[in-house]
């Protein structure tokens, strides 16, 4: 009896996942950020888990900070009213605080890129009514003094996953940080907001592809939303339809915070 030969192109991929349980085997996976055992590479411990807080309803319709009570339906916070941004929408998956800063922080800072494909598959559940209305991904640029600097972009990381999980186009490239700003770490809003004005600019040869598009813009944190109204109020100029924000964690100044909701 003949016994079949495996194809020559299955061969790679079975010796990727052999490899895979052996480095399992040799190293057990540990929870990213108390390196606790856990049941699958870069899954949080049930401890961490409980621990981040996620941003869901009740928030504001457009900026979509958390509020502490449900006061109904398309209510938006004071600062949105006051003065509506450039942007339709902004939608966040974590508070950014004690909790999620050390996790963030190696991920933005210290090349644990691994944990970027987990970060946009949270995101996509955080931001599904936005993905199913856009028609193009667009990550927030780094100057390119920085980005030689840190050597990669992680919200252009984290687009680019997100794209080829859900299938929508992404041009990593399309808008361009032509203004070198400092650090706005220690920045007021309104340090933020003058420190990124004309800061961003659509890339020339590619002003064709904003036009009539809707498009979400992806980034890692909303702090004030500056740096994301700065970039929305550029896409508009160009001829952008709409708008929309899409981050990993958001700021939260002084205000409610979600309790934990796992998705």
């Amino acid at each position: 009896m003949t016994q079949a030969i495996p194809p020559a192109n299955s061969f790679p991929a079975l010796l990727r996942a052999l490899s895979e349980k052996m480095a399992d085997f040799i190293w057990p996976v540990s929870c990213p950020k108390c390196a606790a055992p856990t049941l699958a590479k870069n899954m949080l411990c049930p401890a961490c888990w409980r621990d981040m807080k996620y941003i869901t309803s009740p928030r504001c319709t457009c900026c979509g900070l958390p509020f502490e009570f449900d006061a109904g339906e398309n209510m938006v916070c004071g600062q949105c009213a006051g003065r509506a941004p450039y942007f339709k929408r902004a939608r966040s998956l974590l508070v950014y605080d004690d909790a999620s800063r050390d996790i963030l922080l190696r991920f933005k800072h210290a090349d644990q890129t691994d944990l970027a494909p987990v970060f946009a598959k949270w995101m996509m559940q955080a931001g599904s009514d936005l993905l199913s209305e856009c028609d193009l991904l667009v990550p927030v640029p780094l100057h390119w003094t920085r980005l030689f600097y840190r050597r990669y972009n992680q919200s252009a990381m984290l687009a680019l996953l997100i794209s080829k999980l859900s299938g929508i186009a992404v041009q990593p490239d399309l808008l361009i940080r032509q203004k070198r700003t400092p650090s706005q770490g220690h920045f007021s809003k309104r340090q933020r907001q003058k420190n990124v004005q004309g800061a961003f600019v659509v890339h020339p040869r590619l002003k064709k592809n904003v036009s009539g598009k809707k498009i979400l813009l992806i980034d890692d944190v909303y702090t004030t939303g500056a740096t994301v109204n700065a970039c929305a109020r550029t896409l508009r100029a160009s001829g952008a339809a709409t708008v929309d924000v899409l981050t990993l964690s958001r700021v939260c100044y002084g205000g409610s915070l979600t309790s934990f909701e796992t998705f």
